[in-house]
């Protein structure tokens, strides 16, 4: 196609771009996300603005992506000089950026380790599934995750995932996936036979409706798994960099786990995502076991350098504590809400019964709040972690405007 035959709407911004989204038989997306309701152009901070020049507060950031707020001007700056200097060279040479990336993301973890980068989530989790595979050895392959989490939507991270319904229309799902009850140590037990390699969780179960593992059931798993030679996975792609008010979720528990998977934050909105595990369990993987031609990218690991430098600065952890309390106190004085979980910015208000979390996140994006229904009854917020008192205030005056 040359630039003649380009139709002239192809690049606009208008409400036609909008209807083309909208289940149009000319949509140019697959129709894996549904119909979106808003498109929006442009963010600040905790804003954003819509095409038709609509503001918005967001208290989901991309779900808990956009800690640091958008177009935030030290990433953006980041970013902007590493498009201009260098973006990709191959894992056939190294590149300075990338190395003193993962030296920062081990000395957060807490040294010892060694880091994979990727490009998402998904793609840690299937990381650290041939990573536990080569670990364990043929005939212990399995890896035991929890009923309601969430590991991503690749085919063996759907298969970990724990739930049932997400795997019916692509079975049969690979072989060497087990679930047991979340925070039910016996569950996981009775899990447990010679041919386990890994027991992979999530510190918090967000996309399960911000479900909080009890402290005492991790320090229980941390033990049980060093006593049978079993690696102990923590799946940090949500609640990894300050979310719930430390640096990882797992440190809530004060536990050691021997893989880590993160992602989301790491970039403040640049796809990336890593593995990192503990270097006697790193080893196992030689060269040509596992790879990706955008593995470390100078671009990504720029964003990613630039947003963990900006939290440490901030002393994220302890900003995610104080205004998580703040917000939960707050959300807790509207009738509506009969319980808030989770912890530091990453939470639930569980609503009355009779109240649809989907409609009353519609209804919210309607006047400006923009949060979504993780469950039938419970709205989730991951607002930045730069949130102000103000922009609190406000989300509630709309929750209570919605909610009665």
């Amino acid at each position: 196609m040359n630039d003649k035959q380009i139709p002239s709407h192809a690049f606009s911004s208008s409400d036609t771009a909008i209807n083309l989204l909208g289940g149009r038989p000319d949509c140019p997306f697959m129709p894996v996300f549904g119909a979106p309701q808003v498109m929006f152009e442009r963010g600040q901070g905790t804003q954003l603005w819509d095409v038709n020049g609509k503001r918005y507060l967001d208290f989901l950031c991309g779900i808990a992506v956009t800690s640091l707020g958008h177009a935030h001007p030290v990433v953006a700056a980041a970013i902007a000089h590493q498009a201009n200097t260098l973006l990709h060279v191959s894992n056939f040479f190294a590149n300075p950026v990338a190395t003193q990336t993962a030296i920062m993301v081990d000395k957060l973890l807490g040294g010892g380790g060694q880091v994979f980068f990727c490009n998402s989530g998904a793609e840690a989790n299937e990381a650290g599934f041939k990573l536990a595979r080569k670990f364990g050895g043929r005939g212990r392959h399995v890896v035991v995750s929890a009923l309601g989490s969430f590991h991503g939507r690749t085919l063996a991270a759907l298969a970990a995932t724990g739930q049932p319904a997400k795997h019916e229309p692509f079975a049969p799902m690979p072989e060497g996936f087990r679930h047991v009850v979340f925070n039910d140590l016996d569950s996981l037990v009775a899990a447990l036979d010679p041919t386990v390699a890994a027991v992979l969780l999530e510190t918090v179960q967000g996309e399960g409706g911000v479900i909080p593992a009890s402290v005492e059931y991790l320090q229980a798993v941390r033990k049980i798994c060093t006593e049978r030679g079993i690696l102990l996975m923590i799946d940090e792609v949500q609640t990894g960099f300050a979310r719930t008010g430390k640096w990882f979720g797992f440190q809530h528990a004060g536990i050691d786990p021997d893989v880590v998977m993160l992602a989301k934050a790491m970039g403040n909105g640049m796809p990336i995502g890593a593995l990192w595990a503990k270097k006697e369990v790193a080893s196992v993987f030689e060269p040509g076991d596992h790879g990706s031609t955008f593995s470390g990218t100078a671009l990504a690991t720029a964003a990613a350098r630039a947003t963990m430098q900006l939290m440490i600065d901030m002393d994220a952890p302890t900003v995610a504590t104080r205004r998580g309390a703040e917000l939960t106190a707050k959300l807790r004085t509207i009738d509506a809400v009969i319980e808030v979980r989770g912890r530091g910015l990453l939470l639930a208000a569980e609503l009355r019964p009779e109240l649809d979390a989907k409609k009353v996140a519609t209804q919210l994006l309607e006047q400006g709040l923009v949060v979504n229904g993780v469950t039938s009854h419970a709205l989730r917020f991951a607002p930045p972690l730069t949130v102000s008192t103000a922009e609190i205030d406000e989300a509630i005056e709309i929750l209570k405007k919605v909610l009665g």
